[in-house]
C-alpha cells in the first residue's frame, strides 16, 4: 500500500533546536529518513535566512523555506522559484519608529531581508542577530535617517514598564496594517510584520505547491508564533515545552525539544519500523 505523502513543517527554537541551538542527532536522523520515504520537510520559523540556512543545509533539505513568519517565502537552492516578499510599508514603519522614540524603548531595530538596520549600538542586541563573527550585516545609527526601504519586520525592545503602551498604541493606531507578538523570555522584544502574515500563509501556500491536502500537513511548534501554523495543520502538534495557549489549539502534544519530540512524535505517527536513535 502507497505512503501517504505529508508536508511536515518545524519551527526551529524551541522545536527543532536544543536549548543550544543545535540539531539533535535522532532528529536530524528522523527527518531525513522522512524525506527518503517520500514526505516533504520545511523550516517555517520567525528567523530570517540568514539565521536559518545553517540549519536548512544540515537536514539536507532542498525545499522552500518560510522565514519572518511568513513574511518571506523562498527556495534558499532555486534562484528561478519565485520569492515571497511582503514587507512592512516605510511609512507606517516611520510611524512606529516616531512612537518608539516617544516613548523612549531601549531599542529599535528593522530588518530589510537580510540587512539589519540597529538604532542604537548594543552588543547584546548584535549577538542575537549575528550568525558569525564574518557576518555583519548591520547598519547603526538612527533608523528615522538609515530605514529607506519597506523593511521585512521591525523589532522593538521596549523598557518593561512600557511593554503594554507600546502594544496598546499599536492596536489602537496600526491594527489595520500590522500584526504584533512579543517574544518569550529574557528578551520581551516585540516583533511587527505587515497584517495577515503569519506562518500559516506560508505553509498554506507550500500545500498548494506541492498539492498535499490539509489533513495531510504536519506542523510542529511551541510558541504564540506558531499558533496559526498548528490550528491550520491537519496534524497540529506542540512541543512539551510549548506555551499552553499552543498545547490547547494543536492536535497532539509530543515531547520536549531537549527530549526529541519531533523524532518521537515521527517515529509513531509515520510508522517508522525501526526507530531512528
Amino acid at each position: 500500500m502507497e505512503t501517504k505523502r505529508h508536508l511536515i513543517a518545524v519551527d526551529l527554537d524551541g522545536t527543532l533546536l536544543t536549548k543550544d541551538k543545535t540539531i539533535s542527532e535522532r532528529n536530524r536522523k528522523t527527518l531525513q529518513k522522512a524525506m527518503l520515504d517520500g514526505h516533504i520537510v520545511v523550516i517555517a520559523t520567525g528567523r530570517p535566512h540568514r539565521a536559518s540556512v545553517d540549519y536548512y543545509h544540515t537536514l539536507g533539505l532542498d525545499t522552500p523555506m518560510v522565514n519572518f513568519n511568513g513574511a518571506l517565502i523562498h527556495h534558499p537552492t532555486d534562484d528561478k522559484w519565485d520569492v515571497l516578499h511582503n514587507p512592512l510599508p516605510r511609512l507606517t514603519a516611520h510611524q512606529i519608529i516616531d512612537a518608539c522614540y516617544d516613548l523612549n524603548v531601549h531599542n529599535i531595530v528593522a530588518e530589510v531581508m537580510d540587512d539589519v538596520y540597529l538604532d542604537q549600538y548594543d552588543e547584546s542586541i548584535i549577538n542575537i542577530f549575528q550568525v558569525s563573527r564574518q557576518d555583519s550585516p548591520f547598519t547603526i545609527g538612527s533608523l528615522k535617517n538609515q530605514l529607506k526601504e519597506d523593511p521585512t519586520s521591525l523589532l522593538i525592545h521596549p523598557k518593561e514598564e512600557n511593554i503594554q503602551s507600546i502594544r496598546s498604541h499599536l492596536d489602537h493606531y496600526h491594527a489595520e496594517l500590522i500584526e504584533h507578538r512579543k517574544w518569550g523570555t529574557p528578551w520581551n522584544i516585540i516583533e511587527i510584520v505587515k497584517k495577515g502574515l503569519n506562518k500559516a500563509v506560508g505553509l498554506e501556500k507550500l500545500a498548494y505547491y506541492y498539492h498535499i491536502p490539509k489533513e495531510q500537513i504536519i506542523a510542529f511548534g511551541d510558541e504564540d508564533n506558531d499558533l496559526e501554523m498548528l490550528d491550520f495543520a491537519g496534524v497540529g502538534v506542540a512541543m512539551g515545552n510549548a506555551i499552553d495557549e499552543l498545547k490547547t489549539v494543536a492536535r497532539y502534544v509530543t515531547d520536549t525539544n531537549e527530549q526529541d519530540g519531533i523524532s518521537l512524535f515521527l517515529e509513531d505517527y509515520l510508522k517508522f519500523e525501526s526507530k531512528t536513535k
